[in-house]
């Protein structure tokens, strides 16, 4: 198999932010031991720093891994053991999530603050050590703690396994894709400043493609990605949105993309001139370039999907495709790039189609084991809701209250001590095991609200039984609005079995529910107005964080725990805490 090779990039003076882009995969392969059972363990060292970038036209100091921004790439196979030591030298509490890794009994390595682990403090080191087992494709890792996944973020490749091969063409070469936000101000103030007055946080400046805004932003021409392709090549163009709070449409003018691979999980290959893709989602598309040195550049452009009623960054991010000529020929551009057309801001339509056009492959060696037989099910609602202001104070959400975020009107109140720790140890007060399985109560979801638009706030989190098959509707409410979200849950891959508008009817819904090659996800996008169904099977013991993927409504409390048994074998319970746990 060909190696992971970025294809030819612009180089200039900001040279450390594109070490991620320039470099080929040589240049990242970790230090790597051969077990004992002939799978490599490889290990990594990032050390949590402060580096100073300049973005339109204006610098900040932002915190990195070894001062790369995006950062370093995990290389891996199927079936290896990952080691990544996280140092951190910045004044912030760090903790780092390697988003869709199943972390099969390694929770302790999972990453979401005062949930898994307490953060690691300045000074301090953490050693994450998980193995890659039955996933293949593009991950990626972030931090899991406030808003510093807005600069702390990078690719997980994941190759077969030696000596397998892709179940499609074998691409030329392939290319991290990586969709960002930019803020000028700093991140952490804005957050700090909302959650105290009770209002939204102010909005980007910028969305990125591999830490660049691009040619469409004042004072940016200078920070575009520029992707150098052969013609009639086939290029696997990894796509991560790591934008902290927008779902995106992504296009390339005058070319097709066919997506292979979503969440790292093969799917029916199909063509799309656009694709949807929202924070914590990843898809693999293959691009397939034409046949002559056509003189002409074309943008790779994003721009935001908004169901909504807030303001939102509406601005596109680009980064240019060119194709290569002739090392004797001078190539000049009279014209500007082509850009492609990009669907409106807020065309469900077109999200709702593209979420039906993903199918798991499910073939003979990559199979969709959808849970048929349901052993629970589960009804939660999802929304924006609002919280009363402190006694004497000021606040700026809707009539003097403040924004919150709730599931099943259920508001979570991040802990100060972990959540796996004191289900491990069978510690008390940290939180309940008493979390709602449906509404409080019945209300039209998706008509006018109901007069009580308070939410509830706690630290509940639903118990599972290992190896219970689960099937759980998520429902969309227009309280303040509707809005999609979309939902991340730790620890597992889940199948989406349905979806559709308006209120959720179990007893017509279910007979449309595909049970034979749905897709197979990590984060879901629960539609605006509607609803989704999805089924998993709890055999993988822990605490195990399930939230909305916006950061803004993450920050105001929409998400829950799921605590999942030990099961009665050997290998079905959860290992003993590592020494090097950090401590709060």
């Amino acid at each position: 198999m060909k190696s992971c090779i970025v294809a030819g990039v612009r180089s200039g003076p900001f040279l450390r932010s594109m070490a991620f882009f320039m470099s080929v995969l040589v240049l990242f392969i970790p230090q790597f031991v051969l077990a004992n059972h002939g799978r490599i363990t490889r290990k990594y060292k990032f050390e949590v720093k402060m580096q100073s970038v300049t973005r339109l036209c204006q610098t900040k100091s932002i915190v990195t891994v070894n001062g790369q921004f995006p950062g370093p790439k995990i290389l891996v196979r199927e079936d290896d053991r990952v080691e990544v030591t996280v140092t951190n030298h910045v004044k912030y509490n760090v903790t780092l999530h390697w988003h869709g890794v199943r972390q099969l009994r390694s929770g302790w390595a999972d990453g979401p603050a005062y949930v898994t682990q307490c953060p690691i403090q300045t000074g301090q080191s953490y050693v994450y050590n998980f193995t890659i087992t039955g996933q293949r494709g593009t991950l990626f890792w972030h931090a899991h703690i406030s808003w510093l996944r807005v600069t702390l973020y990078g690719p997980i490749i994941i190759l077969p396994k030696q000596g397998s091969s892709y179940p499609f063409p074998r691409p030329y070469k392939e290319v991290p894709i990586i969709f960002g936000e930019w803020w000028k101000a700093d991140t952490e103030t804005i957050i700090n400043q909302a959650l105290q007055t009770g209002a939204a946080p102010n909005i980007s400046d910028a969305f990125t493609i591999n830490g660049l805004p691009g040619p469409l932003y004042n004072c940016s021409t200078q920070d575009t990605f520029k992707l150098m392709v052969k013609p009639g090549k086939t290029y696997l163009l990894r796509l991560i949105n790591a934008a902290l709070n927008d779902e995106l449409f992504f296009s390339i003018a005058n070319h097709s993309l066919t997506v292979v691979d979503a969440d790292a999980v093969y799917v029916k290959p199909f063509t799309t001139e656009t694709l949807l893709i929202t924070p914590g989602q990843t898809t693999n598309v293959l691009l397939k370039t034409k046949n002559d040195n056509t003189n002409a550049r074309f943008l790779m452009a994003a721009w935001p999907y908004s169901t909504g009623p807030a303001t939102f960054d509406n601005t596109t991010t680009a980064a240019v495709l060119e194709y290569e000529h002739p090392s004797s020929s001078n190539t000049s551009y009279s014209s500007p790039p082509i850009k492609p057309t990009l669907p409106q801001f807020n065309d469900t339509t077109f999200a709702a189609n593209f979420a039906k056009k993903l199918r798991s492959l499910a073939s003979s060696k990559f199979p969709a084991n959808v849970p048929t037989h349901v052993d629970r099910h589960f009804f939660f609602t999802v929304g924006i809701g609002l919280s009363p202001c402190s006694q004497n104070n000021s606040c700026q959400g809707p009539n003097n209250t403040m924004l919150s975020a709730s599931i099943n009107n259920i508001s979570f109140v991040q802990p100060t001590s972990a959540m796996l720790q004191a289900h491990f140890f069978g510690a008390n007060g940290v939180f309940t095991t008493d979390f709602p399985g449906n509404p409080p109560f019945k209300f039209n979801y998706t008509g006018n609200p109901p007069s009580n638009i308070f939410v509830n706030s706690g630290t509940r989190a639903m118990v599972l039984s290992y190896n219970t098959s689960v099937e759980l509707v998520m429902q969309d409410t227009s309280i303040i609005a509707a809005e999609s979200h979309p939902l991340h849950l730790h620890g597992f891959n889940f199948f989406v079995v349905g979806q559709g508008f308006g209120n959720y009817d179990p007893n017509q819904d279910p007979a449309g529910f595909n049970l034979v090659d749905p897709p197979e996800r990590n984060t879901v996008g629960v539609p605006a107005g509607g609803w989704v169904a999805v089924r998993f099977l709890s055999n993988n013991p822990g605490v195990w964080l399930m939230h909305c993927h916006l950061e803004v409504h993450t920050s105001w409390g929409l998400k829950m725990a799921w605590v999942v048994m030990d099961g009665p074998g050997k290998n079905e319970k959860l290992p003993s805490p590592p020494a090097d746990l950090p401590k709060c």
